[in-house]
């Protein structure tokens, strides 16, 4: 299947201006639809139309779906503890969100829909092992419910209308342009905090574990998914490598400001203690291979949030 135009929700945010870009290089025309509320109109990359709305507006989402063939469905409020102090929003933007865009997408006609679906699905698990599709889906945040649901609406339209849907599970992803907020991202919170000349705060004991994933692998595996024929498929998309958080603040810290040392918080509502993603079913369908290796990639990180003033 030939796709001519891409729409991406959320394309001027963090993961969605880099896939706008692999999208653009594939030669596939690309608009972005964004409401700004994270994102920023200078991510979005020259050649691509912008198109600013809310996709809660339903007549807005039909509105930039006239001519796409397929879309990319980033758009979302991401934050674990945000969604758990305003848990109605979060439900607004990530399930009725998603399911105006996919009333849309039926009624235009679009032939694929991709869905950025999240680890926050799964259950947590009780060591620090990759785990598959397959593990049990028991989110315990509001955001990971939404994100649940999302998928399942995701699943049945592609079962009744006939349209080719999958979803991509994305892990901690990191990299250039991901906006600083207390809440995503803890890479680039501490990142921003040591820049500062600040201690990095861990909340619980810093040895819960994470699959930390450079965003050009996620660009891949949306690019390897969209050329693929996978109806109805869910991939985890990570690295299937296990990094404490205790390791991300020695690291960081021995990078930008040696000696500093962390200190420790409580533990956070709705966090999981170990997420590490099972890649074998991507790699074996879609053909994914992660080439992003967080001790090679992070001074690119380091040095966009300098560029960008970080720690000011």
């Amino acid at each position: 299947m030939i796709f001519k135009k891409a729409l991406v929700t959320g394309g001027a945010g963090f993961i969605g201006s880099h896939l706008a870009e692999g999208l653009l290089a594939e030669g596939v025309a690309v608009r972005v639809l964004d409401d700004l509320s994270v994102g920023l109109e200078a991510n979005v990359p020259d050649g691509a139309e912008f198109v600013r709305g809310d996709i809660r507006d339903a007549r807005a989402v039909q509105k930039a779906l006239d001519e796409i063939d397929i879309v990319f469905h980033l758009a979302a409020k991401v934050s674990i503890r945000g969604s758990i102090e305003k848990f109605r929003e979060d439900a607004d933007v990530n399930l009725m969100g998603t399911i105006n865009v996919l009333e849309a997408a039926h009624r235009a006609g679009a032939k694929k829909l991709i869905l950025a679906s999240s680890m926050a699905v799964y259950a947590d698990a009780a060591q620090p092992d990759p785990v598959d599709e397959s593990h049990a889906l028991a989110p315990i945040s509001p955001y990971g419910v939404a994100k649940l649901a999302a998928e399942r609406y995701w699943q049945l339209l592609g079962q009744t209308s006939g349209i080719e849907t999958c979803a991509l599970r994305y892990f901690n992803t990191y990299g250039p342009r991901q906006g600083f907020t207390p809440y995503v991202g803890v890479i680039t919170i501490f990142i921003n905090r040591l820049l500062a000349g600040e201690k990095p705060v861990i909340f619980g004991d810093g040895e819960q574990r994470r699959d930390f994933i450079y965003v050009g692998d996620i660009v891949k595996a949306n690019i390897l998914a969209m050329k693929t024929h996978c109806p109805g498929e869910i991939f985890n998309v990570g690295t299937g490598h296990a990094t404490s958080v205790n390791e991300i603040a020695a690291l960081l810290a021995e990078k930008i400001s040696p000696g500093i040392e962390a200190v420790y918080s409580g533990e956070q509502a709705g966090e999981l203690k170990n997420s590490i993603a099972d890649i074998s079913r991507a790699a074996r369908i879609l053909g994914y291979a992660p080439e992003g290796v967080l001790e090679n990639r992070i001074d690119e990180v380091i040095a966009w949030n300098r560029e960008l003033g970080g720690g000011e």
